[in-house]
């Protein structure tokens, strides 16, 4: 069982990378904000006290980026048709209807719970096992949810801001959400069967990190002022606050 959640850890690590991934390339010229967008950066209300950690981090981060991940996407695009690609994307997004189902329903909404199921359901069958989103133009569409958000719908507050090695911006909140998320698609019987054959051959997971990294449009360095890591922090807090009130 111990093997299996580690397994798992790695396709779900490639939806944290989504918000910190970047590519390669020479750093752009750096510009100055003016002073109400410092302080703007700088909130005070995002507690950051391994701040040090979370910037060395962070630069790891992109190093990794640079030589591991984008490399990997550019050549993935090179080989692979756009429309083989297209499906490949919609494949993986209907697995992760399964999660969105489940927080849906902790989270006692049943439009989201309802729109997760069906869309699963419509796009396994109609969709050709989710190779195709046949859902959405049926009035279903996708509402992302995960453990993280179901916490804070609860009342749990954010913790401490963290960068995760390779996964990218977090907080203690919205890492334990993951790691149940983790969990849960490993150990409850309808998603650990269906996780257990997709994700069981290391192809697929490898495929599943290319795929993810390669919707996301972060780029590291491209923000064009020397204050980048207060933007992805300030940006990634905000953005969770969202998402929990929606």
């Amino acid at each position: 069982m111990f093997t299996t959640a580690v397994r798992r850890l790695v396709p779900f690590a490639a939806l944290a990378l989504a918000a910190c991934s970047g590519t390669s390339g020479t750093v752009p010229p750096q510009h100055r904000l003016d002073p109400g967008q410092e302080e703007a950066l700088r909130d005070e209300s995002i507690f950051d006290p391994l701040e040090p950690w979370n910037r060395g981090v962070y630069n790891f981060n992109k190093v990794a980026d640079d030589y591991v991940l984008l490399p990997a996407v550019r050549a993935y695009q090179f080989i692979v048709p756009d429309f083989a690609e297209e499906r490949v994307t919609s494949f993986f997004n209907n697995l992760l209807e399964i999660r969105n189902g489940l927080n849906g329903a902790l989270q006692l909404r049943p439009e989201p719970t309802g729109q997760a199921i069906g869309r699963f359901m419509i796009n396994s069958s109609l969709g050709v096992f989710g190779l195709f989103d046949v859902a959405a133009p049926l009035g279903y569409p996708a509402h992302e949810e995960d453990f993280g958000q179901t916490l804070g719908r609860w009342g749990v507050g954010n913790g401490p801001y963290l960068v995760l090695p390779i996964l990218g911006p977090s907080n203690l909140r919205d890492t334990a959400g993951l790691v149940t998320d983790n969990v849960a698609t490993t150990t409850l019987p309808v998603a650990s069967t269906i996780n257990d054959e997709v994700y069981f051959n290391p192809g697929v997971y490898a495929l599943y990190v290319v795929d993810r990294r390669k919707i996301q449009p972060f780029r590291y360095h491209e923000s064009g002022n020397v204050f980048e890591y207060d933007l992805v922090r300030f940006l990634y807090t905000r953005k969770r606050e969202l998402d929990i009130r929606k």
